[in-house]
């Protein structure tokens, strides 16, 4: 694998999943990632069913070393600093004013190691009328606006994984990448900041662009309609979607996959203008017709006809498509207690070669021998 990120060391400070969610990102592209945890508890995402290892903490923790330190006790604030000024970047997502409280404010890392990047990742910012306030995906999912584009307001449930913590961590580690160019020409670190919600309001632009040009105001089906998005379900029970979008040859292809030539005689479905303002006669159409068949003759035949489709696959489908076992998406480990650790790769690949290496989750405080233990003695050394 060619980890392109060799040689910088980060520390981690982050708890739950937006900072280690910027941490695994960086690991997986070869940083070394140092995770400090505090003693005995660990990131609290470690908690399951009683254990320290919790499919939660399994997800944004690959490629990583533990420790654990309280730098609140003197020893272990000494052992904390050794650390930072050895480090290339300081990852934390403590509510503002929390880090320095903990003696980890960015004034104070970077006088102990100017090259340090720092990284601070917060819900609503660190300054501002709401800047303190507790902030959590769904949180931040409905303050950008994004939320209001998945909730059907006839069934209005929180739906879908945990976007705004992911994207966050991703921008955040998007920012340190360009905080480590930068110091590559100038030898000095930044300070690098991203809220959930500056992450939200930028991975949802596209609606805000519709709001800034248009005035329009998108919902949960203003994007699908005019992407001409379906999900359809099969005979079997089994379901699939449809992404038809402008070019008419898609539009051709389905009418011969569905056996109806006749389809743009209907002037409600035409034009593309006429199959947007008839979406909901569109799919009462392809609702009949798609649950004639099985799931895996309509895929058979769409393909045959080049129409932009797949099947909806659950989390264990997925893994079975041949394509992505070409792509070799799922990757293990050995697990530290023994057994396989199974995960999902990288999807970057460099010059054609596939991230397949990938350390699982550490244990809590798995590298103290290894870490904290020569910095203890070389410090009981010069004491």
């Amino acid at each position: 694998m060619h980890k392109v990120l060799s040689g910088i060391k980060v520390l981690e400070q982050g708890t739950f999943i937006t900072g280690p969610a910027a941490g695994m990102f960086l690991a997986d592209l070869g940083a070394e990632v140092v995770k400090l945890e505090q003693p005995g508890s660990g990131d609290p995402f470690r908690s399951f069913r009683g254990g320290l290892y919790s499919p939660h903490f399994q997800t944004y923790n690959r490629n990583k070393r533990s420790i654990t330190l309280n730098p609140k006790l003197p020893e272990d604030a000494a052992v904390f600093d050794e650390l930072v000024k050895e480090s290339d970047v300081y990852i934390q997502n403590f509510r503002p004013g929390a880090a320095e409280r903990l003696g980890a404010g960015e004034g104070r890392l970077r006088a102990l190691n100017p090259r340090l990047v720092y990284c601070a990742i917060s819900g609503f910012g660190q300054t501002g009328p709401a800047a303190n306030r507790p902030a959590y995906d769904t949180v931040a999912q409905a303050a950008s606006a994004f939320l209001k584009l998945l909730v059907n307001p006839a069934n209005p449930r929180v739906v879908g994984p945990a976007v705004a913590d992911a994207m966050t961590g991703f921008y955040a580690a998007y920012g340190v990448m360009g905080a480590l160019v930068e110091r590559g020409r100038t030898g000095q670190g930044r300070k690098v900041e991203v809220s959930m919600l500056e992450a939200m309001c930028h991975f949802n632009l596209d609606a805000f662009t519709h709001y800034f040009s248009e005035n329009e105001i998108m919902g949960p089906f203003s994007r699908p309609s005019v992407s001409q998005s379906y999900v359809l379900e099969c005979a079997d029970g089994l379901w699939i979607a449809l992404h038809m979008s402008s070019p008419e040859k898609f539009w051709q292809g389905l009418a011969n996959a569905i056996e109806r030539p006749d389809l743009f005689q209907d002037v409600r479905f035409a034009t593309r203008e006429g199959r947007i303002a008839h979406q909901n006669d569109m799919i009462a159409l392809l609702d009949g017709l798609f649950r004639a068949r099985t799931r895996a003759d309509w895929c058979a035949r769409l393909e045959s006809e080049d129409v932009p489709h797949a099947p909806m696959y659950d989390t264990r489908e997925a893994m079975e498509d041949p394509q992505a076992r070409h792509l070799q998406l799922e990757v293990s480990a050995p697990h530290p207690e023994g057994g396989e650790w199974r995960t999902i790769r990288s999807p970057v690949s460099f010059d054609g070669e596939r991230p397949l290496e990938v350390t699982a989750p550490p244990l809590l405080g798995a590298d103290n021998d290894a870490i904290v233990g020569p910095i203890r003695r070389r410090l009981k050394a010069t004491a």
